[in-house]
């Protein structure tokens, strides 16, 4: 039989980002026409808006090599520990963003004075004792991928230029992924069987 390749199911958009307080409810993540677009994510979860080029998930898994003295190649590998983040930089700039990259409460946004069209707001840094872990959540944008991160903590240099046009100021952010108290510590979903592969 002759070898051939398949066209591949590629990825090419940002999808949707979103963000929640931990241990909120997660979509039911039941697919239908091999599509989750009717399956909708719960109200705790928030929409983090557009970013400056999508966002980046990464996942390194560290080995040390297992040697003895009378061989030059590596008998075994080890595994040593995981690291897993996902980032991203915000154009959405708010309050709230800025207090979610800070790892804030969203108690740090306070009023002011006013309302609506008057109301002036104020951002407050987190001390210590409020850091704030939260869940991440994407969906690709023909919803046929999820992915949930349920416990994350912000550690990249928030880094926001204030530049003349066409440049814009955006939140950068990157997000670690801890490993829960139960459970683990992020999940990929797929609808269909094309994104499922052979």
């Amino acid at each position: 039989m002759p070898l051939s390749t398949a066209t591949p199911l590629i990825l090419t958009d940002p999808g949707f980002l979103f963000t929640a307080d931990l241990a909120s409810s997660l979509p039911t993540m039941v697919a239908a026409g091999s599509s989750y677009d009717a399956d909708t994510w719960p109200v705790a979860w928030k929409p983090v808006g557009a970013t400056e080029d999508g966002s980046e998930f990464n996942y390194e898994m560290s080995v040390e090599a297992i040697t003895v003295a009378e061989l030059f190649n590596a008998v075994a590998y080890s595994p040593t520990g995981v690291t897993a983040s996902i980032g991203f930089a915000m154009v959405d700039y708010t309050l709230n963003n800025l207090a979610r990259a800070m790892n804030a409460p969203s108690t740090n946004v306070s009023t002011v004075s006013g309302t609506a069209a008057t109301l002036s707001s104020k951002l407050s840094p987190p001390t210590p004792s409020q850091i704030k872990r939260r869940m991440i959540g994407w969906e690709s944008l023909d919803h046929t991928l999820r992915f949930v991160a349920y416990q994350c903590l912000q550690g990249g240099t928030i880094s926001s230029s204030f530049k003349k046009a066409p440049d814009k100021a955006a939140i950068a952010t990157t997000w670690n992924i801890e490993q829960p108290a139960s459970g683990d510590s992020f999940n990929f979903w797929a609808a269909g069987t094309g994104r499922l592969g052979s």
